[in-house]
C-alpha cells in the first residue's frame, strides 16, 4: 500500500507520537470549551492553523466526535480552493500520521469519485495541503480502527451535492461515519490583503462581532448554501466549500442541530494587525 507522507509534521504539529499525546492531553484540559450537550454528534467543524493556534480547538472537537459508537469511516473535507477549481479526492492508499497510517476507505472514496468528477489525488501524486493533514493525528488518536476518503471541495453547489452523496455512500456500504469539515474563518490585516476597518483593537473587534459571528451564525444553523453565499461575500471562511460539504453530509446522516464548542483568534496567541478567526462547532 502506498503513503501519502506528512509534509506538516515537526512544523505545524510534532513529528513524534509521544509528543502529539501530550498536546492532545493538554489541550483536552484547555479552558475555553464550551460544555455542550450530552449526546452523540455526527460531524463537526474544526480550524486547521498550527497546533500552538487552533490545535485545541480542532482537538476539543474530534474528541467529542467520539462518544457513542465508534466510527468506520470518517469523511474529511478540506483544501483551499475556489469557485473555478476542481474537486479532489484521494482514492487508494493510505495517509502518514505520528500515530501510524490511516487507510483510505477505497470502496466508498471510488463511489464518490465515480459520481462527480474529481481530479484524483495519490500517495505520490498531490498537492500538499494542511487543512486535512493537521486533523489526521486527531482522528488516528481517537479513532485508532477507522478508515477515511479526504476531499476537496470547492464553493460551489456542487460541494452541497458530493456531502449528501457520501453520506448516501456510507449508508450503502454500511459505514458508521463522521464527517469533518475543516475551515479557518476571517483572514484580516495586510498580510492577507483584507483591511476593511482598518487596523487596531477596534478592527479585531470587528473580526470577532460581525464578520466570524456571520460565519458562526450560518455553520449553527446547519445552512451549507448560506455558508457558501457569506464566505464569497465577506470573505469569512476560507475553505467555504469544506464547510458546506460537511454540513450537508452530516445533514443526510440525521443531524439538525449544531452548538458552539470554541471560537479564538490567532490575535488571542500573538497579538498583530493580522489575524484569522476559528471556530470549532460539533452537530
Amino acid at each position: 500500500m502506498r503513503v501519502r507522507p506528512a509534509m506538516f509534521a515537526g512544523s505545524w504539529y510534532p513529528s513524534s507520537p509521544s509528543a502529539c499525546e501530550n498536546e492532545i492531553r493538554a489541550f483536552l484540559e484547555q479552558p475555553g470549551m464550551e460544555a455542550v450537550s450530552p449526546r452523540d454528534f455526527l460531524g463537526g467543524i474544526v480550524p486547521h492553523a498550527g497546533w500552538f493556534f487552533s490545535g485545541a480547538i480542532a482537538c476539543n472537537v474530534i474528541h467529542l466526535l467520539a462518544r457513542g459508537e465508534m466510527p468506520e469511516l470518517v469523511w474529511l473535507f478540506g483544501m483551499h480552493l475556489h469557485q473555478r477549481s476542481p474537486a479532489y479526492i484521494m482514492t487508494r492508499g493510505a495517509w502518514e500520521t505520528p500515530f501510524g497510517n490511516l487507510e483510505i476507505d477505497s470502496a466508498c472514496a471510488e463511489e464518490l469519485s465515480g459520481r462527480f468528477d474529481f481530479q484524483v489525488e495519490t500517495a505520490d501524486d498531490f498537492s500538499p495541503d494542511n487543512t486535512i493533514e493537521l486533523q489526521l493525528p486527531f482522528v488516528k488518536y481517537f479513532f485508532p480502527e477507522t478508515k477515511i476518503v479526504p476531499v476537496g471541495p470547492p464553493p460551489t453547489p456542487k460541494a452541497m451535492e458530493i456531502g449528501a452523496t457520501a453520506a448516501e455512500i456510507s449508508k450503502k456500504h454500511g459505514r458508521q461515519a463522521r464527517v469533518i469539515g475543516s475551515t479557518d474563518l476571517t483572514h484580516y490585516g495586510p498580510n492577507y490583503g483584507f483591511t476593511p476597518q482598518g487596523r487596531g483593537k477596534e478592527a479585531v473587534a470587528w473580526v470577532k462581532s460581525e464578520n466570524d459571528r456571520r460565519m458562526v451564525e450560518a455553520l449553527t444553523a446547519l445552512a451549507p448554501k448560506r455558508v457558501i453565499e457569506e464566505a464569497l461575500s465577506h470573505q469569512n471562511a476560507c475553505c467555504a466549500g469544506a464547510a458546506a460539504a460537511a454540513i450537508s453530509a452530516g445533514k443526510a446522516l440525521g443531524a439538525d442541530s449544531a452548538e458552539v464548542v470554541a471560537y479564538g483568534t490567532s490575535y488571542d496567541k500573538n497579538p498583530g494587525d493580522s489575524l484569522v478567526g476559528y471556530a470549532g462547532i460539533v452537530f
